[in-house]
């Protein structure tokens, strides 16, 4: 056996209840996808609150990288005011100081002798 398709209505031939129904029921399909779009795409949608959180996230790393490197800097702070053998060591490496008694040798590249 077939199925028979139902014969399609027109508005016309609609009862003036029913055609109020059908109207209503557009309208409302109608504000139920301008809805939906709108949580999809809009401002405050479903793609703009991804996309903040990863932005979020991105910067929660660079606040976690930033709050490292400060304890790291305030340590070396501390040392550099109180621990005498890096302050030594500071003065050498960046003011080029020896202690009295050392001896300061500078090495220099030399051309081999078959270029002289």
């Amino acid at each position: 056996m077939k199925r028979r398709k139902p014969p399609a209505i027109s508005m016309n031939d609609l009862t003036p209840r029913k055609r109020r129904r059908r109207i209503v029921e557009s309208v409302l399909v109608a504000i139920g996808c301008i809805v939906l779009g709108d949580s999809l795409i809009g401002e405050r949608g479903i793609i703009k609150t991804w996309q903040a959180r990863q932005e979020a996230r991105a910067e929660q790393r660079l606040l976690n990288r930033a709050r490292a490197e400060t304890v790291r800097l305030r340590e070396e702070k501390r040392l550099l005011e109180s621990d005498w053998p890096t302050i030594e060591d500071a003065a050498r490496r960046e003011l080029g100081l020896i202690k009295p008694g050392e001896k300061l040798f500078i090495i220099k590249d030399v051309p081999p002798a078959s270029e002289r």
